[in-house]
């Protein structure tokens, strides 16, 4: 616990946060500095002036998570700044109650800045929750109504599946994230609704969700048969947006080969 490092950044979030953004009413009140006083923010967080304060002044206790949380709820910090207490604090951050699935606007636009690259972004559960063109050109139109989740496609047949190699190893990994989905997430209703279909519905997803998988996202290559495009010799790498528990898949074919050229045929009609 770095307990100076978690007092000064205590201090510094409570004196850079308004009344009005906190919720507070000031009208009338002559206040000594902008920020929100000691007394107020233990009132948010549910907790004793004593105990905020010795937070502050570096003598208190290790918080527990139930603290920290209240305590980033307060003082309305993003969810890097909440990850950030907590490591000053000495703990790990838990992941919210539901899975994230809006898209942080910069990644939203580095998707667009990768024209000959095919981008994705897949929350915790695999749901496709941002595109490129490419990517729509590439993976089926269906990518469009923003209901994808490559969990569906890959047990269920929902949508266009053009994946022809290491099916069976995107089996495994799609199992693997989604057993982490449902330990970080274990009262988010799609989250449930999503294992509880699969379960039902694919001998195959409960024999690998018996055989307990382990994945750690990074690099593979894949081939798809593509209608219009052939067959392609895909790499597929995966970047993480850590806050979201989110994934950035990109896709991309080596330099000079067919796929490549694919590509580029596919980009220029995507767009």
């Amino acid at each position: 616990m770095a307990r100076h490092e978690l007092a000064r950044f205590l201090r510094d979030r409570r004196a850079g946060l308004r009344p009005h953004e906190a919720g507070l009413t000031t009208t009338g009140t002559v206040r000594r500095t902008p920020g929100l006083r000691r007394e107020e923010v233990a009132e948010l967080a549910h907790m004793s002036v004593d105990y905020y304060a010795r937070l502050e002044q570096a003598r208190g206790p290790r918080p527990s998570a139930r603290i920290l949380d209240a305590l980033a709820q307060a003082l309305r910090l993003t969810p890097a700044e909440r990850s950030h207490l907590f490591r000053l604090a000495g703990s790990n951050a838990p992941p919210g109650r539901n899975a994230v699935r809006r898209v942080r606007p910069h990644v939203a636009r580095m998707l667009e800045r990768l024209p000959e690259t095919a981008a994705i972004v897949t929350d915790a559960a695999y749901g496709v929750v941002a595109w490129n063109p490419l990517a729509q050109a590439l993976l089926g139109s269906d990518l469009a109504r923003g209901t994808t989740n490559l969990a569906r496609r890959r047990f269920l047949g929902q949508g266009q599946m053009y994946e022809s190699s290491s099916a069976e190893e995107f089996g495994h990994i799609v199992v693997a994230r989604l057993r982490r989905a449902a330990d970080r997430y274990p009262h988010d209703p799609q989250v449930t609704a999503l294992l509880a279909e699969l379960h039902a519905e694919s001998e195959e997803f409960r024999q690998i969700w018996q055989t307990r998988p382990v994945h750690a996202p990074g690099h593979r290559t894949k081939t798809l048969d593509h209608p219009e495009a052939g067959t392609l010799r895909l790499n597929c790498d995966v970047l993480l947006v850590p806050e979201e528990d989110q994934e950035v898949v990109l896709m991309t074919a080596d330099p000079g080969s067919p796929a490549v050229r694919a590509l580029h045929r596919l980009a220029r009609q995507a767009t």
